[in-house]
């Protein structure tokens, strides 16, 4: 069945080794000295596309270490990626979705349905994604796995994996200044520090930004700092530390009609400046520690241990929420290189872990409200959740180009969900048993092309929050403030998918490429629908009978032209998405509402060698259904920007300055879709951004 109706629901050290030979000639008294032989070591970036090569199954890595335009949220970040798409809503709660996982939740919430981390530690917990952590200008480079190709992060949810890597006192050496400012009053500065001293090397940095907002009533501020130590205890010993901590605050402008979108994108939705909706989220705190252990030659332990602390203050309704959140996340990796029929072989077994310490919630009106005064308590409730992964797997070279990976996981799900004032009787407390099995081959055909497919399950279990959020059991009469308000959980399914993924990748006469094809038969899929608008928000989550994910990713990063003045190139990202029903009894093979069908994205780069370059951008959207019954869509789009900028010789300075979506073209980026709107023109879009001017400097100091 469709939605129910009765539940609305190291190392980028750039190692230099200068090898200087000198040899004597016993045949002549005159020595001959021979030309120095410069090595240079992988960077960090370059290893880590190199791993994920050995990964049977599409992956992204984006470097940043010398990010050359603006960089305000995840959506910056993760541009011209093929099978990703990112929207920022106008604030930093991008809607990051990979092969339609989370295709329906709306922005500036706690993602779902990929499984996200930092330096390799969770951040995702049992109640999803906070963003609020992500500050693009500490990121050295983002990578992502694609689909059930985060097995071996033990990341088991439809969208895959995404890890953001820290700058480190190895990659980012010295001061580091940095200030970006554009339209709308968009500023952002930030501050690092950075270098090795012996076995020790660490970064520190300080970032604020602030923005008036796209929309009105959409204005944001945030500020925070970072730091990671690592520490070569021995040579097969090393520990690193991590902090972050940052405040945030925006406005919420809420959702637009189509015609609003064509006509006054800038526009707050009445309701949203009615109530002053906002998000404030007070300090967030993330600590963590990784330590790797070389155990021999053939075998490596690394464990991991994270808290998280992240209190939110939800005044985006009727209802103030005030949120205590904070997580216990633990990593456990062991490998282990051996000979298994007679042939090379890696076996790896994994343990993550992610626990609610605290995921209480104290409601309160916002307004007097029906004889009530503001402020008057309404509800606690609490939605604690354990997510516990355990895995194994094994790659095995059947000869030097061919490679079969196997693995198994096991997860283990728990959830205990209840309205604790008013006092209810009615308390979830249940536990999942689910797997994932995964059969991968790697095929390196020749050195210019690899041919990869693998055939795997992905299993993601519904966040607590949603089972008391999406209620259809309320507080009836007499029961003073707390009346209509949900006063029990609803249980719902984890979400499994059996998916079949076939690629290639490779270099060629038209540059470095890839083409990717996946088809996934999705069981019990958790989908949202907005049952009730602002004032009284009230958006639901429920599983829903059959659906097929389906799709192409297709990249290709060019050199058109290269020579003494320079180089021009041409990156394309594409990725077409076909997300639908299988047969549903009301709705048929609908598409799912919330991405569009096509999605391009390229740019057309000029690089001269004294350091300037110059770029033109483009992206096209198709049209995107915003309800289930897809009796409305938003319109598709095309915009275009510019860039020009320089880059000093030696890296010491950089400064660009670039222009964003030139026509002014209006478009919808974000939908949170709606049951069924019978073509009504409902409020269900963010709008895009408008034309812009942004410019940034940086300036380094070693």
């Amino acid at each position: 069945m469709s939605l129910l109706s009765h539940r609305p629901a190291l190392t980028r050290i750039s190692l230099v080794v200068a090898v200087a030979l000198s040899a004597t000639a016993h045949a002549a008294p005159q020595a001959t000295t021979l030309d120095v032989v410069n090595v240079t070591a992988a960077s960090e970036t370059e290893q880590a596309r190199a791993a994920l090569k050995r990964v049977p199954g599409a992956s992204n890595v984006v470097d940043l270490t010398n990010a050359d335009r603006r960089l305000s949220t995840s959506a910056d970040v993760l541009a011209y990626q093929p099978g990703v798409s990112a929207q920022s809503p106008g604030n930093e709660g991008a809607k990051v979705s990979i092969r339609g996982s989370g295709i329906n939740r709306g922005p500036g919430a706690h993602a779902s349905g990929i499984s996200v981390s930092l330096d390799g530690l969770p951040l995702t917990g049992p109640g999803g994604t906070p963003y609020e952590l992500l500050e693009p200008l500490w990121l050295s480079r983002a990578e992502v796995l694609r689909g059930a190709n985060g097995f071996e992060r033990g990341a088991l949810a439809l969208g895959g994996a995404i890890n953001y890597v820290s700058r480190s006192g190895r990659d980012s050496t010295g001061l580091d200044v940095q200030y970006e400012a554009g339209s709308r009053g968009y500023q952002k500065r930030s501050i690092g520090y950075g270098g090795v001293s012996g076995d020790v090397d660490y970064y520190l940095a300080y970032t604020d930004t602030e923005a008036d907002g796209y929309q009105r009533h959409a204005a944001s501020d945030g500020k925070g700092a970072m730091a990671n130590l690592g520490w070569q205890i021995t040579p097969q010993l090393e520990t690193r530390f991590f902090v972050r901590y940052r405040e945030t605050n925006h406005e919420t402008p809420g959702r637009l009609t189509r015609d609003q979108i064509r006509n006054d994108p800038r526009a707050a939705n009445p309701a949203n400046l009615a109530i002053d909706a906002r998000r404030p989220q007070p300090g967030s705190t993330w600590i963590g520690n990784k330590t790797s252990w070389q155990i021999d030659e053939a075998s490596s332990l690394q464990a991991g241990l994270v808290y998280h602390t992240y209190p939110m203050d939800l005044n985006e309704s009727l209802y103030r929420q005030q949120l205590d959140y904070s997580n216990l996340n633990a990593t456990l990796d062991y490998r282990h290189r051996h000979v298994l029929f007679g042939r090379d072989s890696v076996t790896t077994l994994g343990l993550r872990v992610t626990h609610d310490l605290d995921a209480d919630v104290r409601e309160t009106l916002r307004f007097a409200s029906n004889g009530y005064a503001a402020g008057t308590h309404t509800r606690d409730f609490s939605h604690h959740g354990t997510d516990s992964t355990l895995r194994v797997g094994n790659d095995l070279a059947l000869t030097d180009a061919l490679h079969l990976q196997t693995g198994l996981a096991l997860i283990n799900t728990r959830r205990d969900v209840q309205v604790t004032w008013p006092a209810t009787p009615e308390r979830l407390r249940e536990q999942q048993w689910d797997y994932a099995p995964r059969l991968g081959i790697t095929w390196q055909q020749t050195p210019q092309l690899q041919w990869f497919g693998n055939l795997s399950r992905s299993v993601e279990p519904a966040h607590p929050w949603s089972m008391i959020w999406g209620s259809n059991q309320y507080f009836g009469p007499g029961h003073g403030a707390s009346t209509g308000r949900q006063r029990a959980p609803v249980p719902l399914d984890n979400q499994t998918a059996t998916t079949l993924e076939l690629g290639a990748r490779g270099d060629s006469v038209l540059g470095r490429w890839e083409l990717t094809g996946y088809y996934a038969r999705v069981l019990h899929e958790l989908l949202t629908v907005e049952v009730m608008p602002v004032p009284n928000l009230f958006v639901a989550e429920n599983n829903a009978s059959p659906t097929v994910h389906r799709g192409l990713e297709a990249g290709l990063d060019s050199t058109l032209w290269e020579g003494r003045e320079g180089r021009l190139a041409l990156r394309q990202a594409y990725t077409f998405s076909d997300f639908r029903y299988r047969h549903d009894a009301l709705f048929g093979s609908n598409r799912l509402p919330g991405l569009p069908r096509h999605y391009y994205q390229a740019e057309l780069r000029y690089d001269h060698p004294t350091g300037f370059y110059a770029a033109l951008n483009t992206e096209y959207a198709s049209k995107m259904f915003v309800d289930y019954a897809n009796s409305v869509s938003a319109d598709s789009h095309v915009i275009v920007g510019s860039r020009v900028g320089y880059d000093a010789p030696g890296g010491r300075w950089q400064a660009w300055a670039e222009l964003r979506n030139i026509g002014d073209r209006h478009y919808a980026a974000t939908v949170t879709p709606g049951y069924n709107d019978a073509g009504k023109d409902v409020a269900r879009s963010t709008p895009g951004e408008g034309r812009g001017v942004y410019a940034g400097v940086r300036w380094r100091f070693e």
